[in-house]
């Protein structure tokens, strides 16, 4: 791999290390595949199992991931740890040719009452349970 080559790797994510540790909480984030809340409830799961998440997306997901974000952090479920912007490379099958997309990655590790306010929403919903039964 040449060093420009190289640069452009590291540029759009990484090195193959780095990668390969953090896609165990790696969330590539679709526009149109999946509803919104199934984002921010998988979020809150990699939350709990590994203590941080990582949103990417590309392209139009990005207000996207901004959003599932900022419900997190509103919620007071979440903190920023680090926000990455980047341009990424993919090659166009229709015409022939490379396009340059915008790229976001955002970290965001567990509040300090992440715990609880995931243990008041779990009983919460236990709740209505017990109550649609009765």
């Amino acid at each position: 791999m040449s060093g420009d080559k190289a640069a452009v790797a590291v540029q759009a994510g990484g090195d193959a290390r780095q990668q390969k540790a953090d896609t165990g909480n790696r969330i590539q984030v679709s526009s149109s595949k999946k509803p919104l809340f199934f984002y921010v409830n998988l979020a809150k799961r990699y939350m709990q199992q590994h203590g941080s998440v990582e949103l990417s997306a590309l392209g139009l997901a990005i207000s996207t991931v901004v959003t599932i974000a900022e419900i997190l952090k509103n919620n007071g479920l979440a903190v920023e740890k680090k926000i990455r912007t980047s341009t990424v490379e993919i090659s166009d099958e229709m015409r022939g040719r490379p396009i340059q997309k915008a790229k976001i990655e955002i970290v965001l590790g567990k509040t300090d009452k992440f715990d609880e306010l995931m243990a008041v929403s779990a009983a919460e919903a236990a709740a209505g349970v017990v109550e649609e039964q009765s």
